[in-house]
């Protein structure tokens, strides 16, 4: 496994092509809070449920004032593919090489069923006006998380 992030830290910065073609980096951000998620790959189930979670509470969390940004190993035409069939609103980024998973420490070893190997861990930062990391939780569960996150954000 890459190394995790810390709290109270700067979060690296990362610039990525979203799934209409645009590239945006974290630093475009600057000044507002921002949720980043990492999720191992678009029309999987549970990525699906978590990314539709996120839509579903899209506009509580831009009313507490968060920007949402979800980052993949896929390439930007599956991102606009899920985005378009999800009706996703929130910018979805293609990191195909992993260098910002891992920089994140959201890459590692994992285990699906009887299979081990090297892959992307579902990761869930939350960033402060400043930059700083104010909370990091790797090995999301997609179920309920936004909801949980909402709550631990008072969103």
């Amino acid at each position: 496994m890459t190394d995790e992030l810390e709290l109270g830290h700067i979060a690296p910065d990362f610039t990525l092509t979203d799934a209409t073609g645009v590239e945006r980096s974290l630093t475009d951000y600057r000044g507002g809070k921002v949720i980043v998620y990492f999720y191992p790959a678009a029309f999987t189930p549970g990525c699906t449920t978590e990314a539709c979670d996120f839509r579903e509470n899209l506009g509580s969390l831009q009313g507490a004032g968060y920007t949402v940004l979800g980052i993949s190993p896929d390439p930007v035409s599956r991102l606009k593919e899920f985005a378009d069939a999800e009706q996703l609103s929130f910018p979805l980024l293609s990191d195909e090489d992993a260098e910002i998973a891992k920089t994140w420490g959201a890459w590692g070893q994992k285990t699906v069923g009887d299979r081990t190997f090297d892959g992307l861990i579902r990761s869930t930062m939350v960033i402060d006006e400043d930059g700083s990391l104010t909370s990091i939780e790797y090995n999301v569960n997609p179920n309920g998380h936004v909801g949980r996150l909402r709550e631990a954000l008072a969103a």
